[in-house]
């Protein structure tokens, strides 16, 4: 896999800072993380980031709102992870979901097949 700028959207401090230490030893930069979904709109706005990993309930806003806000100006690979993931699956049926808490490997996939959607889209 190559190296994807990463937007990360985490309300959880210590979620954040693993899921960035997971993706940089998986070689990937993290170009910002949020942690509202005002942040993360704004970031995928001004970074333009490959993938965004995203986590679905956020203390202030929806990390799936913001997805759905990002998506109507670009497409953009992007992975849930949620302790609900199928309160994410029923808002939004195609997505690529992580349930909370999860492994590398299964971080690893999700992210394939997420960029597999966007590059099928």
């Amino acid at each position: 896999m190559k190296a994807l700028c990463v937007l990360i959207v985490e309300d959880d401090a210590l979620i954040a800072m693993l899921l960035a230490e997971l993706l940089a030893g998986m070689g990937h930069e993290i170009c910002a993380t949020a942690a509202t979904e005002i942040e993360a709109v704004t970031a995928a706005a001004r970074y333009r980031p490959d993938l965004m990993i995203v986590d679905a309930g956020l203390g202030h806003g929806s990390g799936v709102s913001a997805v759905e806000e990002v998506l109507r100006t670009a497409p953009v690979a992007h992975v849930f992870v949620s302790g609900d993931p199928g309160k994410v699956r029923t808002r939004r049926p195609g997505a690529v979901v992580v349930g909370k808490p999860f492994r590398q490997a299964d971080l690893v996939r999700a992210i394939e097949s997420a960029l597999e959607a966007a590059g099928a889209s």
